[in-house]
This record gives structure tokens, C-alpha cells and sequence, in this order.
């Protein structure tokens, strides 16, 4: 069987990746592009898993004492992924089925590299150990400004990572531009209306993965 393939969305809190997950959820399957029999498996980091969703919370929810040190949420992303990709993604894949994800190692390089200023070429090497190779066939980059990010998000309750605020906010910005292009992502401009989004997200997957 023809192995399946893995698209992300990532980019900052507020851009639209859980509309847009479900959007591309219910046109996937009949885009297709996709093979007779294959199965659209819908997940997110951190939490695609049982043991991931403990971990979300300590990494989003935890506060004060209890908050991990920048360090060791490097590390809890990490053990989040590679659970995930084990138990979750590599399975799918294998099986022949498609997988789309809410974020994925770019993330990581975002806000724990660029915006937490940890050491890239560390990161990086994290990631090989919990991905074991697995690369995305496709990341869609959400494109949003940090005040437009801010905005959508006002009156909503800020995680953990959301509360940094306007500085670190915009150190991860830029990290996702940097990674962006290093990383040949699909850069959609996510201040559009919801639908003009989803029609240039569906554009680029055409382009790419047909």
C-alpha cells in the first residue's frame, strides 16, 4: 500500500489552525487526492495522544512553582512528539491513511528556539530523536501579525504560552519566518476571511501533494 502523507498547520495562537483543520477535514477526503481506502486521521501537538494530553496540561495550564523551566518544556514537547509520532502518526502513515496535524517540530523551533532563545542546533537535535526521520510532506503556514494574533485572542483565556506577551510573541514570529524559509513551507495569509484561507490552503496541497 501506497504510504500516506502528513500535513501540518502551524503558525501563532490565533491564525486559524482549528477552523482550518476542519475545513481541510471535510474536503480532503473528497479533493481526490487521496486513495481509494485511505483514512484522514485529524491530530495536534502537544496532546495527539493519551500520554500527550497529560502533558498539555502541564505544559499550557501549569503556573508558578509547578510550571516547567524552559528546558523542561523543551524536553516535554519532545517526549510529546515522539510519543505521538509512534503510536499515532508513523501507524497511520504505514497504513496508507493521510494525517493532518495542529503543528508539528517547526512549532517547537518557533517558540522554544526563537522565542525562549534555546539552542537551536539542540533543538534540532531533538527532534531527530523523536521524529526518527519523519518529516511532514507538506506544512501550511498560517501568516498572521502578532497584533492581529493579540486581537483575535482578547477576552479568551491565555494559556501558559499565550500569556508570554507582545515581545516573546514576536521573537516567535520571526522564528516561524526564519523556519519557513529554511523549511519550504506553504505560506498562506491568514488575515483573509476563513474561506479565502481554506481556498488558497486547498490551492497549495493541489499544487504539492496531486
Amino acid at each position: 500500500m501506497t504510504r500516506g502523507r502528513l500535513i501540518v498547520l502551524d503558525g501563532l495562537d490565533g491564525c486559524g489552525k482549528t477552523t482550518q483543520r476542519s475545513a481541510l477535514a471535510a474536503w480532503l477526503p473528497r479533493s481526490g487526492l487521496m486513495p481509494a481506502g485511505a483514512g484522514l486521521i485529524c491530530t495536534r501537538e502537544p496532546g495527539g495522544t493519551v500520554f500527550g494530553q497529560t502533558l498539555r496540561e502541564l505544559l499550557l495550564h501549569a503556573r508558578g512553582d509547578q510550571a516547567p523551566v524552559p528546558q523542561a518544556e523543551l524536553l516535554l514537547y519532545a517526549a510529546d512528539r515522539a510519543q505521538h509520532i509512534e503510536t499515532t502518526i508513523r501507524p497511520a502513515l504505514e497504513r496508507g491513511d493521510w494525517v493532518l496535524s495542529d503543528r508539528f517540530s517547526g512549532s517547537t523551533l518557533a517558540y522554544q528556539g526563537h522565542g525562549r532563545g534555546l539552542d537551536l542546533s539542540l533543538i534540532n537535535q531533538l527532534e531527530q530523536i523523536a521524529t526518527g526521520g519523519l518529516t511532514p510532506d507538506l506544512t501550511l503556514w498560517l501568516r498572521l501579525s502578532v497584533e492581529d494574533s493579540i486581537r483575535r485572542r482578547r477576552g479568551e483565556r491565555e494559556d501558559r504560552i499565550e500569556a508570554e506577551g507582545q515581545v516573546f510573541l514576536a521573537k516567535v514570529a520571526e522564528g516561524f519566518a526564519v523556519v519557513a524559509a529554511q523549511r519550504n513551507w506553504c505560506a498562506v495569509e491568514a488575515a483573509q476571511s476563513p474561506d479565502a484561507v481554506t481556498h488558497c490552503l486547498q490551492q497549495c496541497i493541489k499544487e504539492q501533494l496531486a
